[in-house]
């Protein structure tokens, strides 16, 4: 069996110390130690800042000019000291984005820095970020986007060799790294050298092997994101939200991206990326739609108190610095954050085990209340599921408990159950599914003396690390979760005059008779070609929004501009509304351009039980940008619409929904 050279060194550790009872056989998959010293980071950032930020978009064409790029502020120490403050450990830098402007003056192309009025021409983006990062103690990762739209060479052999070339560069001459950053998005139009036409490229055009192969040897310290057999995977959407089951462990081609799978053969843990603003780059329209403090918090509990990690976007303006906004909410976060987790209302209660492994104290109970990250509380290999007891010695109260396993050994328990003591006897009041580096369970204010831990399915011997219980200085339990705000309606109205959304004030649910349209993907509502008013995206668990230019032409529609925002990635779509017989309308559009042909988006979904199986909107539409609708008639029997995607290989996606009641 092989064991990697960190998990051999605790074994001799632990031997060394004098124990004479073996620890558990790690329960394979394990992490490497690059991903172990990933898993620590657990909240850090990334930085969006390119030509991007001056001409307001979010891709750039790639035909923009060198001397864009002009802030006139620039301060690297600002934008790191503003990560640290917020309890970040490290950011990772957009150094080239799909427009190909390169932030570091690169010896292979005259689209960098080096040809911009910054400085005159003598300034390097990556060089004062990874600089600032080290001085102040955090760690740097590159971000370095394979496609590239400014490329005369795009999609030839030639390519390759000027992207590792440019990687090489990253790689060799900034310091340490402990993340290196692939995009997904590949392939489309853009100038490519003056050219403007599209280009698709192949699967195997990047040679992800030989491309990893070489950040290994430059970095090996430095984990990967974003390519198959990666270091570390993508969550499936980009609200940064993970399931609420995350394993760490995926089978080699699996599709379960948010939950992995158990068991897996590999260990790929999830990385939940998000940004601070609605769009990844800085606009001056975004300014009062920055992410609050409480909906940051509740981003920490959904990814980070899952198991996977939070990746939290920054947005530099015009002047290069992170806008007031973001800092100001940014810093009320960690503040309201120190306030929840600096004291853990566990310590000093006495710990006790059904069983303890050889009852031996390397592996007591009190070990999850030791701080030590290299302790845990483990058990007899024939006792898989064991109970642990927290005697608070005094009626406690708190509204979130924390759990860690001891991941050298690999992720172990697959369920558990938390109770307390009330009037005389054990009642639970949560349970779960994975554990892994980090789950949060946040609920209602408990008052008690005792809490038990039940460990209710794991193949093997557990090995945990902490428990903690903490509470919410806010006064806020479960109910604080952030949701998307209800929608609000309003029937059809004359043709010639839109109906006026004040008329209509959220409610739980709309009046009976009233039509609900959902323009998805879109931050603004929609007005239809005969004044029916279509409300903002809502509604949706997971995935991310897009919206294309005005200039898109969509056929087969006289409304367009439906179709020109999608909503894609996620898992599910829910609506209150009084039961009775809908008719449901369904708009799709296939306005990717990553897309080129049918069977390269395919997904399936339930519409309240009707089943859509292999769903292929370039095939449906007969081709791309072309407007499709499907119908469905739907019984509603619970108060509520759901529709439940299951994304398969490829993202699911939807432009509008429409729901009807029926005649």
């Amino acid at each position: 069996m092989k064991i990697f050279p960190l998990l051999a060194a605790t074994l001799l550790l632990t031997a060394a110390r004098g124990s004479v009872v073996a620890p558990p056989q790690p329960f394979l998959p394990v992490p490497t130690p690059r991903q172990l010293a990933w898993h620590k980071m657990e909240f850090y950032g990334f930085v969006h800042f390119t030509v991007n930020t001056f001409t307001d978009k979010e891709w750039g064409y790639g035909d923009e000019a060198e001397f864009l790029f002009n802030p006139t502020d620039f301060s690297a120490k600002q934008i790191v000291q503003t990560a640290k403050a917020a309890g970040m450990k490290g950011l990772i830098l957009t150094c080239k984005h799909h427009d190909g402007f390169c932030l570091w003056p690169s010896q292979f192309t005259e689209h960098s820095v080096k040809n911009s009025p910054w400085k005159n021409g003598k300034g390097d983006v990556v060089r004062e970020m990874s600089d600032a990062c080290r001085q102040a103690g955090l760690k740097f990762g590159v971000y370095l986007s394979p496609w590239d739209r400014n490329r005369a060479d795009y999609g030839t052999p030639e390519y390759m060799t000027y992207y590792r070339n440019q990687l090489r560069e990253l790689l060799t001459n900034y310091g340490p790294l402990f993340e290196v950053w692939f995009d997904g998005a590949n392939g489309g139009d853009g100038y490519y050298g003056g050219a403007r036409e599209k280009r698709a490229i192949g699967r195997d055009f990047y040679d992800w092997t030989n491309t990893m192969q070489l950040v290994h040897e430059l970095q090996p310290d430095a984990c990967i994101f974003g390519v198959s057999g990666a270091d570390i995977r993508w969550v499936g959407n980009e609200n940064g939200i993970a399931k609420d089951t995350c394993w760490n462990t995926l089978n080699f081609g699996s599709s379960h991206l948010g939950s992995g799978d158990r068991p897996g053969t590999l260990w790929q843990p999830v990385e939940c990326d998000v940004s601070i603003r609605p769009g990844w780059f800085y606009h001056a329209k975004d300014d009062a739609h920055v992410k609050t403090p409480a909906q940051l918090m509740d981003l920490y509990f959904k990814s980070v108190g899952r198991g996977a990690s939070l990746l939290l976007n920054l947005a530099p303006d015009r002047r290069g610095r992170v806008p007031d906004a973001d800092v100001k909410s940014l810093r009320e976060f960690r503040r309201q954050f120190d306030a929840v987790f600096s004291r853990n209302l566990a310590a000093g209660a006495k710990v006790t085990a059904s069983n303890v492994r050889g009852n031996d104290n390397h592996y007591a109970a009190k070990n999850v209340l030791s701080g030590n990250s290299v302790k845990y509380w483990s058990t007899d290999g024939s006792v898989t599921l064991p109970e642990l007891v927290l005697d608070l010695r005094k009626p406690t109260t708190f509204n979130i408990v924390s759990l860690r396993e001891y991941l050298p050994l690999g992720q172990r328990v697959e369920a558990f159950a938390l109770d307390q003591w009330l009037d005389g006897q054990w009642v639970e009041f949560a349970a779960g599914t994975s554990i892994g580096g980090r789950r949060l369970i946040r609920g209602d204010f408990i008052t008690t003396r005792k809490v038990r831990l039940r460990i209710t399915q794991s193949p093997v011997c557990p090995a945990i690390s902490e428990i903690g219980l903490f509470a919410d200085a806010s006064g806020t339990g479960a109910g604080d979760q952030v949701r998307l705000p209800q929608a609000t309606y309003g029937a059809p109205a004359p043709e010639a005059t839109p109906p006026l959304l004040d008329q209509f004030p959220p409610t739980t649910l709309p009046p009976v008779g009233s039509v609900v349209r959902i323009d998805a993907g879109s931050k603004t509502n929609f007005t239809d070609a005969v004044g029916n008013i279509w409300l903002s995206d809502r509604g949706f668990e997971g995935g991310g929004l897009s919206v294309r230019g005005n200039d898109m032409q969509i056929e087969n529609t006289t409304d367009a501009g439906l179709y020109r925002s999608e909503h894609w990635g996620m898992s599910s779509f829910s609506q209150p509304l009084p039961n009775g017989r809908y008719v449901v309308k369904l708009h799709f559009a296939e306005t990717y351009d990553g897309i080129g042909g049918p069977a390269q988006r395919v997904f399936s979904f339930n519409v309240q039980g009707h089943k859509f199986e292999g769903f292929d909107v370039w095939a449906k539409a007969g081709g791309p940008r072309r407007a499709y609708v499907e119908t469905v008639n739907a019984d509603i029997v619970n108060g509520k619409l759901d529709i439940i995607f299951d994304s398969g290989t490829d993202n699911p996606q939807i432009n509008g929904i429409e729901i009807i009641p029926a005649p």
